[in-house]
């Protein structure tokens, strides 16, 4: 499971990608999970960044889901109509 840092804005993104990518290479499960409990401050950047690790997993042949988003988030994600890229859990949703 990978955690995202607590605050994921523009400024933090090309550092986070990156630690995320690295952490996301030594995954040996075929599962990735992103757990967002951690997060408190964000914008859109971090859609992104959630967006490039889903690409990074299914380029590696691994599933990939989301744990504990923050509900602004959410439904940051379904305004911009990505909640379905991101496979947002129910309850999430």
């Amino acid at each position: 499971m990978l955690l995202l840092p607590e605050t994921l804005t523009l400024r933090e993104a090309r550092d986070a990608l990156r630690l995320l990518k690295v952490s996301l290479e030594r995954e040996a499960e075929p599962l990735l999970v992103i757990d967002g409990s951690q997060l408190q401050r964000f914008d859109s950047t971090a859609l992104a960044v959630l967006l490039e690790c889903r690409r990074l997993a299914q380029a590696w042949g691994k599933r990939f889901e989301l744990t504990a988003l923050p509900p602004k988030l959410s439904e940051l994600a379904r305004l911009y109509g990505i909640d379905e890229l991101l496979t947002l859990p129910a309850a999430a949703s």
